[in-house]
């Protein structure tokens, strides 16, 4: 198995060269986080993401968890992995100082994410379910809550969870039926079963704080009748301390196709006591601040499955003879040439490695704007960051994980026969990370939320919001020779993009299925056009620097020749994605339900 190495050099390329995070984290406060100061933290994350998690990658494959009378034992290694997560302070490291955080930004923190998930996602799946947990408390919790459960949380003695499912509704969370009674001391009673809960039940923290949605005896039907709970596993005193058994307990765990070591834990609860967040009857609301940090999340798990995989197979590629170049022999003193002279073997390697590299940049691009969010205090700042998160959340959610599909397949088929061996770890990327275009939200679930709610919603504004950055940016390169053909191929698919947006809606008046069945291909174009936006961004400025003389010659001539691959090669997939666009609902919904036929 390929050794993991975290991206730190692409990673503050972007921060640096692209975003120029500097000034951004200068103006939000943070003085902490110098260039300096950044740089360490990245080398001391790197260290534990290659020497402590990756190994253990493989161990939570094979041993997978253990449950026994509802108590989860983790793989050999990660609860020791994690008491070291704890140790060094990294559960704490973006979170606020008045609850024993070190007060350093999202953004920093979701970069390590992305390095943890590469190395381990298993193990990466208990931390990182802790942190939509504290963001859900700090934004609705009362002062007495944020005491109660924060600082424990921060400090990462206790993990969080997220707890929508229930085995009868699926994504349909206005047909849960978990119960929420009030009682006269002012708590509530929480009974129901929520199925699918990542890192539900383990051993590797003191208590988890789940985050429950569930119904008040009086609510309306549907999802305007869900309100959000805090429901321990171990019931917790109003200074934090801990006290006895809640009852929540864990039914079973579920035996998956990947992330074996991450337990997903049927959750029941049986009268347990629970602690109402926010209003009554507002709960999707308040679970929203969880679940598009999470859709954020997943999007940088299926990043990190592709940088994994590019690894790997980039690594192989260059040590696998077979067979000679056309071009003639190139390795003389072998018996046959490296793989990676062959044409094939080289497409494969440049789409996980223009998928790898753009799509990180909008990753990071979101961070960026989740910060604003959070911290910004301008008004206008934060709603403008708001709505261009709007309309990306979902795109980072579905493209970065279903492009993930495509460069962990691809990685399999550079080994060849090895890809499909275990001891290799091509198979386990494409396992483990297959999970991810399903939780969250599935794509079409996140492709009807982008074309329907952000675009057709908004009538537009939202997406010609972010199609102006992108007309600006192609509007101050058009004149720059070498790269006018790809700002003019970007600025006729900002038409194209809006014109589609239009057109759909258009149809969709006469008919609603109209945008059912055009949202997926939707999505997937709006993701090509906005990673090639990155792309441009990003070969201006290998350019400036190739130009201005870098002693790093190859790391920019790599982006440049990355960037015109995707605007070859990858972009030109939006013409078939028109295409089916184009054809409309007909074909799809023609046929009648008892004419699916099986023999």
């Amino acid at each position: 198995m390929q050794n993991y190495k975290a991206p730190q050099r692409d990673a503050l390329f972007l921060m640096r060269e692209i975003l120029n995070f500097d000034e951004h984290y200068a103006e939000l406060g943070f003085q902490d986080a110098s260039p300096d100061m950044i740089s360490a933290i990245f080398a001391e994350g790197a260290k534990f993401a290659e020497n402590v998690l990756a190994p253990l990658n493989q161990v939570g494959d094979d041993q997978g968890c253990e449950w026994q009378e509802g108590e989860v034992t983790t793989p050999d290694g990660f609860k020791e992995a994690y008491q070291q997560y704890v140790e060094g302070g990294w559960p704490s490291l973006a979170h606020p100082e008045e609850f024993g955080g070190q007060g350093l930004p999202y953004s920093l923190a979701s970069v390590l994410a992305e390095w943890v998930s590469g190395a381990n996602h298993s193990w990466a799946m208990y931390p990182g379910l802790s942190q939509g947990c504290m963001e859900t408390l700090k934004a609705h919790g009362t002062e007495q809550q944020k005491k109660q459960f924060l600082p424990q949380l921060v400090e990462g003695r206790w993990t969080g969870t997220m707890c929508l499912t229930e085995p009868h509704c699926g994504s349909d969370l206005g047909m849960l039926k978990t119960k929420a009674e009030p009682d006269a001391n002012g708590m509530y009673s929480i009974t129901g079963t929520k199925i699918f809960i990542s890192a539900g039940e383990h051993d590797m923290s003191e208590n988890i704080v789940h985050i429950v949605l569930a119904r008040l005896p009086d609510a309306p039907q549907g999802t305007k009748g869900i309100s959000l709970f805090i429901v321990p596993k171990f019931n917790v005193g109003t200074d934090g301390e801990l006290l006895d058994r809640n009852a929540v307990s864990c039914g079973s765990i579920e035996h998956k196709m990947g992330i074996k070591g991450s337990a997903t834990c049927v959750i029941n609860f049986d009268g347990a006591k629970g602690y109402l967040i926010g209003t009554p009857n507002k709960g999707l609301h308040c679970m929203f601040t969880f679940m598009n940090m999470a859709r954020i999340g997943t999007g940088l798990e299926g990043l990190a499955a592709t940088e994994a995989t590019f690894q790997g197979a980039l690594s192989y590629a260059r040590d696998r003879l077979q067979f000679r170049s056309a071009r003639g022999p190139q390795n003389l003193q072998g018996p046959a040439d490296p793989i990676i002279v062959h044409p094939d073997v080289r497409r494969m390697l440049l789409t996980q490695k223009a998928f790898r590299e753009g799509n990180r940049a909008l990753a990071i691009y979101c961070m960026q704007l989740v910060d604003k969010t959070l911290y910004s205090q301008d008004a206008d700042t934060r709603k403008l960051a708001e709505s261009k998160l709007a309309l990306l959340t979902p795109i980072v959610k579905a493209f970065l994980t279903e492009t993930a599909q495509e460069a962990t397949s691809y990685g399999m088929q550079v080994y060849g026969g090895h890809g499909y061996i275990k001891e290799w770890g091509m198979e386990q990327l494409a396992r483990d990370t297959r999970i991810c275009t399903m939780y969250e939200g599935t794509t079409g679930i996140q492709a009807l939320d982008l074309l329907a709610r952000k675009v057709i919603g908004s009538q537009g504004e939202l997406l010609k919001l972010f199609t102006q950055d992108v007309r600006d940016f192609c509007h101050q390169t058009r004149h720059t020779t070498q790269f006018s053909e790809w700002s003019n191929t970007l600025e006729q698919l900002l038409d194209q993009w809006l014109q589609l947006s239009d057109d759909i809606a258009q149809r969709a008046a006469n008919n609603p299925d109209e945008i059912g069945a055009a949202s997926v291909d939707y999505l997937m174009y709006s993701g090509y056009i906005t990673v090639g936006y990155f792309w441009l961004r990003m070969a201006v400025e290998a350019q400036q620097k190739l130009d201005a003389g870098t002693t790093e010659k190859d790391f920019y001539v790599s982006k440049l020749y990355t960037a015109r691959f995707y605007f070859d090669k990858l972009l030109s997939r939006t013409r078939s994605l028109v295409t089916s666009m184009e054809a409309g609902a007909d074909s799809l919904m023609a046929m009648e339900e008892d004419q699916f036929l099986i023999g």
